[in-house]
This record gives C-alpha cells, sequence and structure tokens, in this order.
C-alpha cells in the first residue's frame, strides 16, 4: 500500500551515539557522541537506553526553541520488552504519546504515522523517535554478555544510540514524498544469528510494490538504503531482486548496517543493527548531505526481524518486515 505525501516535510532532527558509533566512519555527522560509557551516568543500562530517548527528543525541542505545549504527537519504539524505553522517557513529557514497535524497521512505521497525521491536517508537528543499546539488546534476545558466548561471522551488532525526527507541515528544504507499507514476510529461516537473511525477503517485496505502484525504476532514485541486513543480507538481497524480480540492484544501493562502522577494522561481525543504525545513518549522515544538496531523492526501507526468544525456542521461523519511505529535496 503505496500513499503520496503533499504536506509532510522534515523540520530537524537531532542524533546522538554511543562509542563504537563513536568510532566509525560517520561519527562526525552526529549531534552527540558518547565516547565511554556505556551506562550514561546510569544504574543500569535499560534506564541508560531510556536516558538517551529522553535526552534526544529533549535536545530537539531545545534546539528549535519549542516547548511540549508546540508538539501535537510524540511517536517512539525501541527493542525493550513493552518498549519500555519509550514509555519511561515519554512519562516527562506533556505531549501526547504513541508507542510503537517494529525491531529494527521502527522507524519507519513511526515515519510512516506520523507522516500520515500530519498528511491529514490532525497534527501540525510531530516527533517520531527510536533507540537502541548493545547491552540491552544482548542481554534481552540472546545470552547476557557475561556469557561470554561466541558468534558466527553473520551475526549482527546492536548500535547505541538514540534519534529524533521532527516532522512539519510548514515547507522546508525536506520532504517526506511518499511511503509503502509492507508485508510480514518469513521464509522459515530460524538461525537468531542470521537476521540479514530474515529480513532481505521483506525488503526485497516492499522495494519492488513501491516501485511498481510509484510506476518508477531504480534510477529515479539517487541512493536506495536498506536498514541494517549486514553484508550477507545486502548480498541476499541483491540475488532475491535478481531472481524473484528481475531487478538488478547497483551501485545506488546500499545498506546501513554496512555504513555505520568500519566493518575491518571494528568487532561488529557482519555489521550494524538495532532500530537506531538506519535511523543514525539517515537522519545524521545522510539528511545531511541532502541538506547540501549532494543528494535529492532517497528510497529509505528500514528493516526488522520480529524474533522471540520464545517462538524461536519453540521452534518456529522467525517473520521479518520493511517499510518503504520516499525523501525528496524540495525544489
Amino acid at each position: 500500500m503505496t500513499t503520496k505525501y503533499n504536506n509532510v516535510y522534515i523540520e530537524d532532527t537531532y542524533t546522538i551515539c554511543g562509542n563504537y558509533e563513536n568510532d566509525g566512519p560517520l561519527s562526525k555527522y552526529f549531534d552527540k557522541k558518547y565516547e565511554k560509557d556505556l551506562y550514561f551516568n546510569e544504574k543500569s543500562w535499560e534506564k541508560a537506553e531510556a536516558h538517551l530517548l529522553k535526552e534526544t527528543n529533549k535536545n530537539i525541542l531545545n534546539k528549535n526553541k519549542l516547548k511540549d505545549s508546540d508538539i501535537d504527537l510524540l511517536i517512539s519504539g525501541d527493542l525493550q520488552n513493552q518498549i519500555a524505553a519509550s514509555d519511561y522517557m515519554a512519562r516527562d513529557f506533556d505531549i501526547p504519546f504513541i508507542g510503537v514497535f517494529e525491531a529494527c524497521s521502527t522507524i519507519g512505521e513511526g515515519l510512516i504515522i506520523g507522516s500520515t497525521f500530519v498528511e491529514s491536517k490532525i497534527a501540525k508537528k510531530v516527533i517520531v523517535s527510536t533507540s537502541s543499546h548493545n547491552m540491552v539488546a544482548e542481554k534481552q534476545f540472546r545470552n547476557p554478555t557475561e556469557y561470554g558466548t561466541p558468534k558466527p561471522k553473520t551475526s549482527t551488532f546492536t548500535a547505541t544510540g538514540a534519534v529524533s525526527i521532527l516532522l512539519t507541515n510548514k515547507k522546508t528544504k525536506i520532504k517526506i514524498e511518499s511511503s509503502t507499507v509492507g508485508k510480514v514476510k518469513d521464509f522459515g529461516i530460524t538461525d537468531a544469528n542470521h537476521m540479514g537473511a530474515v529480513m532481505a525477503p521483506a525488503a526485497g517485496d516492499v522495494i519492488y510494490n513501491h516501485l511498481k505502484e510509484t510506476k518508477r525504476n531504480l534510477d529515479y532514485y539517487d541512493l536506495i538504503l536498506t536498514g541494517d541486513l549486514g553484508i550477507y543480507g545486502k548480498n541476499i538481497l541483491k540475488d532475491y531482486m535478481m531472481t524473484s524480480y528481475n531487478i538488478e540492484l547497483k551501485d545506488n544501493y546500499n545498506d546501513c548496517g554496512t555504513m555505520l562502522y568500519d566493518l575491518d577494522n571494528q568487532p561488529v561481525l557482519a555489521g550494524g543493527s538495532g532500530p537506531v543504525c538506519s535511523a543514525l545513518v539517515i537522519f545524521g549522515y545522510i539528511y545531511k548531505e541532502m541538506l547540501k544538496g549532494k543528494l535529492k531523492k532517497i528510497l529509505i526501507v528500514p528493516t526488522g526481524a520480529i524474533f522471540s526468544p520464545t517462538f524461536t525456542f519453540q521452534k518456529e521461523s522467525i517473520p521479518s518486515i520493511a517499510n518503504a519511505i520516499s525523501l525528496e529535496v524540495v525544489e
């Protein structure tokens, strides 16, 4: 399902990263960087993530000289059980709140919902935010880090950070042009350490449907960015697009999971993951390149593996989801 927007713009973004992300190639594009302590002066990793999310939302308000009362809606999601980081963040703001969850594709879902509210004129200003924390994700979804479990090379590394995007109905330099809501796809993969393979079919399906429903081809976009497939998932997607749709992904395609870190020199295995992975790359690096006029039309495809350890222990496979959002520079 593809929706075109006529009146949705990005007013500003704010990005915060952790120490591994600060050591990566895109560090200079992030607004605030934490270089050492992953606790961020909190007593637990879970509270640390909520702290990051609260900080990025406060900073985007302060940066634009806005108060809580100026924002019609706050949308946020994360990987914690019951999106706890977002819920605990939202209690410190006097703003109507919608919590969302689509695993690592959460930012895409939030943007589509926020854009719909703005386009329909129900809201004038909406904040969409997301976060993830490496230690929280490892503790919740795999094994406690103290256990020291070795990982296969197909594993990805959950990014630490938080991102906020301020949507508005007033014309700015970058608009959200359209979106395509994806479908849940499941190719029977049960390996929780190969999320790139899990998510590639959902990414391929939504890219194909977006191009079909908008009557566009790949060359329409300066860049097509998937969320966090990593090295192996990126190559699987290329093969899948060719064999399933006869579409060849070329030089204008990349994956955020392969861009956030220095894959040759940082211990991140197949690349980055987590809701904030694609959000940092897109709304830190890509957004600022668009403001400079270096990129004009971008299709972002945040990807998510709907991974439940409980279902996996019950021998279930892992479903996936992806959404596509078109960003364009306003001429």
